[in-house]
């Protein structure tokens, strides 16, 4: 009898769960349903983000294909009034309709800058079905259109821009009735789509040419130029050194002869 209580005795315990069982199992269960979760909503996120990129995608076609395709041509390929716009990505697209540039309002030596006249939702459009044909570059991060070195981005600007733009950001003319707009005021996104893109005249500047840091940085220095009036007084239209000194002999030598004159008038 003994014998059989400690037998039976023994069967409970073997049969008895850990106290840490149910603890576990409870883990067990919510990690597995909290994972289904996260991958369902994951899912469904991409799911939908996909689906809103179609759509925009779709919105941009059929914007191009009323606005764009008569001198671009229906599949981008160009005609003999529009280049192609094969692989010239989304960060084109948007400098060129974001500032009015396209459509343009008439043919001439480049397209000038005009009221916009798409809205940002329907240029963002455009811009996608652009870049979903072809690769091309992308528009700029928010963190490649604010830089932190001034004096850095000056030096950059006096040496690969001031040439065509004015070392002021003034613009000047070019060849064949073609020019460099000015830079005031010119929104940053802008200014970094023109430097990865070389729109109409203007070269383009790779990252291997001039770094994103770096192209921030020639940013920052146009905002310092919004941002600070003229120290030196009046800026005659920033047009540079040789206006300003022909202002000087002209109208400061003027001055003087004929204060000459009057005075050795006067005294006769």
């Amino acid at each position: 009898m003994a014998n059989k209580s400690q037998q039976t005795r023994s069967a409970r315990a073997a049969g008895r769960r850990h106290p840490l069982a149910t603890v576990a199992l409870i883990m067990v269960g919510l990690l597995g349903t909290g994972g289904a979760y996260a991958l369902f909503t994951t899912s469904a996120s991409a799911e939908s983000a996909a689906a809103a990129d179609e759509a925009q995608i779709e919105q941009g076609s059929k914007l191009f294909a009323a606005n764009c395709a008569t001198c671009h041509g229906a599949a981008l390929q160009g005609t003999s009034q529009g280049p192609t716009l094969i692989g010239v990505g989304a960060a084109s697209v948007d400098f060129q309709v974001g500032t009015g540039r396209m459509p343009l309002a008439a043919t001439g030596p480049q397209g000038e800058q005009k009221p916009v006249q798409f809205t940002e939702e329907q240029t963002a459009a455009l811009a996608a079905y652009v870049a979903s044909l072809a690769p091309g570059p992308a528009i700029p991060a928010q963190q490649y259109l604010e830089g932190e070195d001034v004096a850095v981005g000056a030096e950059l600007f006096r040496i690969n821009c001031a040439m065509c733009h004015n070392v002021a950001g003034a613009g000047g003319a070019l060849t064949e009735g073609k020019f460099a707009p000015a830079l005031g005021g010119v929104a940053p996104v802008h200014v970094y789509e023109a430097m990865i893109t070389g729109p109409q005249n203007m070269p383009v500047f790779n990252d291997q040419n001039i770094s994103p840091e770096d192209k921030a940085n020639i940013i920052s220095y146009l905002q310092y130029l919004d941002d600070t009036p003229a120290v030196g007084g009046f800026g005659l239209g920033n047009l540079g050194p040789v206006s300003e000194g022909l202002f000087i002999w002209i109208f400061g030598l003027g001055a003087i002869v004929g204060i000459t004159i009057w005075l050795t008038a006067k005294s006769n």
